[in-house]
């Protein structure tokens, strides 16, 4: 272990090693040292780069970076003698895989803090973190190599799946299932009573909300997303789905495998998203809908009807001129009347 720059430990590897851990070509000198990962404009001496679009390729000339992970098509014109290039078929999928080797997550020391509380029914196995101030409720299971953030809340009938980690103030409400290699990031929410009302002539009477949460394999959880538990059936996410922060899942929502879905998007209830589906910041779609496998659905869109084919999906006015966009907001209020006129002028009487 060696000290970087900003005196934080960092493991240095070769970079001939690197492209045989990841199966990438190399060209330049396999004995060079990398230190950390950067942008091109960011880099310094020991940092591996990547170019992943071309409109960066200028920052090639000018790059810091002892070596840069770049695509076959871009190899040529590259002074190979100048920087150290790693060939790889996909360069940011490549860069990601590399990076998470300088990554500074803290994996916690397993123990239990003196602080924790946990029920004396609670299964713990061996090799766990649970920090400061944690509980755990009756029932409940945390299983080998999971991490526990200080102040996390596991509520009765949980699971902690093995080798999962929790930040700081996660809260598992109550029949929660997390699977492998869950990531949940601070102050996220997962089992809390989802919106079930019955409304009775002049008043709400709630809907009992009994069933729970399931999450599969390798998912994240962003920063205070919230995840309701179901009213009858679990609310459910499939292994490898990705969720930015601040992300509203309503009771009996399933989400399919390897769908991302970016911040602020709003989920109602019993809705069904396909696998590998890509959803976009603030997007909202109403309940029981279903949206088919490989939909994209772009940023500020809201979906008020099931999508059956997959493509990409687009809603809302793009933005203007507030001067132009209040004038264009006037007229939307007589765009059925001018559609009507132009129907009746269609069927209107030949004269001929």
């Amino acid at each position: 272990i060696i000290e970087d720059s900003m005196n934080r430990p960092a493991h240095a590897h070769r970079l001939g090693d690197l492209a045989e851990r990841f199966g990438l070509k190399l060209l330049g000198d396999r004995d060079t040292t990398i230190r950390g990962v950067a942008t091109l404009a960011g880099a310094g001496t020991g940092d591996l780069g990547f170019l992943a679009n071309s409109r960066y390729r200028a920052q090639l000339a000018t790059t810091q970076a002892s070596a840069v992970i770049v695509a076959s098509a871009d190899v040529a014109g590259i002074e190979t003698g100048r920087t150290v290039l790693l060939v790889a078929e996909q360069p940011y999928v490549s860069f990601a895989r590399i990076a998470a080797l300088f990554a500074d997550d803290a994996a916690g020391s397993p123990g239990i803090h003196p602080s924790a509380v946990i029920c004396a029914d609670a299964e713990i196995a061996e090799g766990v973190s649970i920090g400061p101030f944690c509980v755990i409720e009756s029932g409940s299971r945390v299983e080998a190599g999971a991490v526990l953030g200080p102040h996390c809340t596991i509520g009765a009938d949980c699971v902690v799946g093995a080798q999962s980690r929790l930040g700081a103030n996660v809260t598992l409400v109550r029949r929660v299932r997390l699977g492998q290699r869950v990531l949940i990031h601070s102050g996220a929410v997962l089992g809390a009573d989802g919106f079930g009302l019955a409304f009775d002539r002049d008043h709400w009477i709630k809907v009992p909300q009994l069933g729970g949460v399931r999450i599969g394999d390798d998912c994240e959880i962003g920063a205070n997303t919230t995840i309701d538990r179901g009213a009858l059936e679990d609310t459910v996410l499939e292994e490898d789905v990705r969720l930015d922060n601040q992300i509203q899942i309503a009771h009996n929502v399933v989400i399919g495998a390897h769908t991302a879905i970016a911040g602020c998007a709003a989920i109602a209830g019993s809705t069904r998203v396909g696998r590998y589906c890509l959803i976009g910041g603030a997007a909202g779609i109403i309940g029981h809908l279903t949206i088919a496998d490989r939909v994209t659905i772009t940023a500020m869109s809201l979906v008020t009807h099931s999508i059956r084919a997959a493509g990409e999906y687009s809603s809302g006015t793009p933005i203007q001129e507030s001067r132009l966009w209040r004038r264009n907001a006037a007229r939307f209020k007589h765009l059925d009347k001018l559609a009507r006129q132009l129907a009746d002028k269609d069927n209107g009487p030949s004269h001929e």
